[in-house]
């Protein structure tokens, strides 16, 4: 076990595109992921003790997806799975961040934000992000992140799927820069 930075700044990360030969680091980080989520949701590991992803080998084969790790100070701090979805019939595709983890050590310290930050600024357009109103912690991170980077621009809806209800944060994307707000936070 490596020992992690415990002051109040990591600095910033780096959100780094996961190559299909470090697929497994991603799975391994998942495992942690699923298990903070079912503190709030039903999810139960398989029969050899892990919760698995089915659809994470797609991030690597399927166009539209993009697994990312992110990285502080070159160690592993969480991961992003982002995915294009097609449009419907008149409609612009939407970016979606379909996963998103960042190991408790780097949380509350500004890592999940910034690299939340860099992933949208990457990937210019419309975005959306679904998050269970179950789990209070991952609601409020997105409301301030996405807030920060998109201001006014934000609106949130709620939906319900198998029996969980989820808000869903609508925001566009400029890109590079999309203001030069001092409340967005720096690469």
């Amino acid at each position: 076990m490596t020992n992690v930075n415990t002051s109040a700044s990591f600095g910033h990360p780096e959100i780094l595109p996961a190559t299909k030969e470090e697929m497994l680091i991603v799975a391994n980080l998942f495992e942690l992921y699923a298990h903070d989520f079912s503190e709030f949701h039903p999810v139960e590991p398989g029969p050899h003790g892990r919760f698995g992803y089915p659809e994470l080998p797609l991030y690597w084969s399927e166009e539209g997806r993009y697994p990312f790790l992110i990285k502080v100070g070159g160690k592993l701090a969480g991961f992003a799975l982002i995915r294009q979805l097609q449009p419907a019939a008149g409609n612009d595709a939407v970016w979606d961040v379909a996963e998103f983890f960042v190991l408790r050590a780097y949380r509350r310290r500004g890592v999940g934000m910034r690299a939340a930050c860099i992933v949208w600024r990457r990937f210019p357009g419309a975005w959306q992000v679904r998050v269970m109103h179950a789990n209070q912690n991952a609601r409020s991170f997105w409301d301030r992140a996405i807030t920060a980077f998109a201001g006014d621009a934000l609106s949130s809806t709620s939906m319900e799927k198998a029996g969980e209800v989820w808000a869903v944060f609508r925001f566009l994307s400029l890109g590079s820069d999309p203001t030069p707000s001092a409340s967005i936070p720096s690469r």
